[in-house]
């Protein structure tokens, strides 16, 4: 894989890991950080302990979290209105993104930012057609809208391997941290993914 500082190559990044996610909370608030003063409406969804979490890890980047909040900069939030009894709905998330970003810029802010962790957001329903499509979609809109750009977190722990397989196939570039992303040899275009395979081997990547 080809290493790329700084400015990633694609707004739709991954983050595939295993172990406590809170050991990635610092470096998603310091992305945050620095999105909230470029502007950005900043969305992060994930378990009620993750958010709290989070709101921690601004504070200690010195993030007014109470103020962004209030101003709308900043949504943290363990809400998960996008599923339907509990079951994830594909077209429900990708509609409450197009409206957030909407609603971001009629707001005055320059786009949107979102991350979140994917076995919270599908609500414990580990459908990989549905995951696939997700992020087949999700990609499309973001190719389509310069003014978002996030992460999709893959926890191996609490997923399964077939799904870290999906997610690492559906990004261009995977993140490290707030300066650093990996070009990912592993993408595989929304085109060619009805005919791939993977290796029998092929192990997930672990960060």
């Amino acid at each position: 894989m080809s290493l790329l500082f700084m400015e990633p190559t694609s707004r739709h990044q991954c983050l595939i890991y295993e172990g406590a996610p809170s050991l990635h909370l610092p470096a998603l608030a310091r992305v945050i950080r620095a999105r909230l003063r470029e502007n950005y409406r900043c969305v992060y969804l994930n378990s009620p302990t993750m958010v709290a979490g989070m709101q921690s890890y601004l504070a200690a980047e010195g993030v007014e979290v109470a103020k962004e909040i209030a101003r709308g900069s900043l949504v943290v939030s363990a809400e998960r209105e996008h599923l339907v009894d509990g079951i994830f709905d594909v077209d429900g998330m990708v509609r409450m993104l197009e409206q957030t970003l909407a609603q971001a810029l009629r707001d005055g802010f320059a786009g949107l930012w979102a991350t979140g962790d994917m076995s919270w957001e599908m609500g414990g329903e580990n459908n990989l057609t549905k995951l696939l499509e997700y992020e087949r979609r999700l990609e499309d809109f973001l190719e389509a809208h310069a003014e978002m750009g996030g992460v999709c977190q893959y926890r191996i722990d609490t997923l399964p391997a077939e799904a870290v397989r999906h997610g690492q196939i559906a990004h261009r570039s995977m993140f490290i941290n707030e300066t650093l992303s990996i070009l990912n040899d592993d993408y595989v275009h929304p085109r060619m993914r009805a005919a791939w395979q993977p290796p029998q081997r092929q192990n997930a990547l672990r960060h």
